[in-house]
């Protein structure tokens, strides 16, 4: 039985698709969704985001600001499960996105992880390191529902 879906989203349009088949599968099943957002450390080498681009509108440590977008676009997914009544909870992260969604998915004995795929070939997606590629192939042990965007 699916109790607890794990949604894990980058904020791209993808990520949004997979979170509403997550929201409709999870209000079916009456189970609840844990939204993941994971800042990859690889992009974090002491940068500031431009004043243009943060809410403040002042120079700010990447870090802060990828935090503030993670909050943001998994936000919009918790209100999502909140109108349509699905029980919802927002884990931020930091770290390589492939071992933290596998991580947080045994940790919190996840029965299912929905996720958006851009769908790049397998091929490519080794060469560029397709994040639902990686999860797929680290664990075989919790299902993983794919979505194409």
């Amino acid at each position: 039985m699916i109790s607890k879906i794990l949604v894990p989203s980058d904020g791209s349009k993808t990520a949004q698709i997979a979170a509403l088949f997550a929201v409709d599968i999870a209000k079916q099943l009456k189970a609840s969704i844990i939204v993941l957002s994971v800042i990859d450390q690889r992009s974090l080498i002491a940068q500031t985001a431009p004043a243009s681009k943060t809410p403040r509108h002042t120079i700010e440590p990447m870090e802060d600001y990828l935090q503030e977008a993670a909050g943001e676009y998994a936000g919009e997914i918790k209100k999502l499960c909140d109108k349509s009544g699905v029980a919802a909870t927002i884990l931020i992260k930091m770290g390589h996105p492939v071992e933290v969604i596998v991580k947080e998915a045994k940790r919190s004995k996840s029965n299912l992880i929905v996720m958006g795929s851009h769908g790049r070939s397998a091929l490519s997606a080794t060469v560029l390191g397709s994040v639902s590629y990686g999860v797929i192939h680290n664990d075989k042990s919790i299902p993983v529902l794919i979505v194409r965007g």
